[in-house]
């Protein structure tokens, strides 16, 4: 079909090709665009494509919910953060971002919000109070039931995807 020189040259392109997409993290979105598992459900993929949607869903989640916590399943620090609420027994909502299709451009996007690019991210309403270790320092001092204790009314509000005590909800 076609010369060996010609043939040889369509291989390597194709093959160059590939690695561009795989660098540039192009394949994963044209060649997987199914279900995806997550916790004890499964989810669609959410479209999160640009920043400032990113923005509104980050947005969103933080103000109707009084805690909100950005992690990562792996990460000591965010299990030590979920720890705190917890012992507590507090009601909070949990962003798995390694396991949420958009999990990159949320956490840049949280970057941009708080200022740090680390996770946790804790929000208790509405305020990024930081990460796993000031979490539970402020449990430590007896400052952080009080900040829970603010939280406004549309936080406290009970709604189908909000989170039980204690339970680790993941989103999308």
């Amino acid at each position: 079909m076609f010369p060996l020189g010609q043939k040889t040259d369509y291989i390597l392109f194709a093959c160059s090709l590939l690695v561009m997409l795989t660098r540039g993290g192009c394949l994963s979105r044209f060649a997987w665009n199914g279900c995806r598992r997550m916790g004890n459900f499964t989810s669609r993929s959410s479209g999160l494509s640009s920043t400032a949607a990113c923005g509104q869903f980050l947005q969103e989640v933080v103000s109707h919910n009084c805690i909100v916590i950005f992690s990562k399943t792996t990460c000591p620090y965010c299990k030590m953060a979920k720890n705190v609420f917890n012992e507590i027994g507090a009601t909070y909502k949990v962003i798995e971002l390694d396991e949420h299709n958009d999990g990159r451009r949320l956490q840049e996007a949280l970057a941009q919000m708080t200022g740090a690019r680390t996770v946790p991210r804790v929000f208790i309403n509405g305020n990024c109070i930081g990460g796993g270790s000031d979490t539970k320092e402020l449990h430590q001092q007896g400052k952080l039931l009080p900040l829970i204790e603010k939280c406004a009314p549309c936080c406290t509000e009970t709604n189908p995807e909000g989170s039980g005590s204690g339970q680790f909800e993941s989103t999308k």
